[in-house]
């Protein structure tokens, strides 16, 4: 079965820097797109930052020039860099993988997965 096991989320400072990584596991012939979500108190789940396989990255507007998305395809492990942390920025996170996986080649779909979520709480 295939699971992604998120980590790095904790509570920081207003300007501090956080590491966030998810690791893919399970039977899988490849990972296509990766990317972060998150989801505000109150508010629906938003787009942060995706990165398809061809190595393009894609950040939402609030975020861009702060946070970086980065891949290992042989460890097979997204990361989020997060740095100049603000207050609004307090969200659980959420990774998503877009998974190659089946009973065999043949019969491998291409689905999508999301990990567990994990806090990030900036204090002002």
């Amino acid at each position: 079965q295939v699971q992604l096991v998120e980590s790095g989320g904790g509570l920081v400072q207003a300007g501090g820097s956080l590491r966030l990584s998810c690791a893919v596991s399970g039977s899988i012939f490849g990972i296509n797109a990766m990317g972060w979500y998150r989801r505000a108190p109150g508010k629906q789940r938003e787009l942060v930052a995706t990165m398809p396989s061809g190595g393009s990255t894609n950040y939402a507007d609030s975020v861009k020039g702060r946070f970086t998305i980065s891949r290992d395809n042989a460890k097979r492990t997204a990361y989020l860099q997060m740095n100049s942390l603000k207050p609004e920025d307090t969200a659980v996170y959420y990774c998503n993988a877009d998974v190659l996986s089946g009973g065999s080649w043949f019969a491998a779909e291409l689905h999508s997965y999301w990990g567990q979520g994990t806090q990030v709480t900036v204090s002002s």
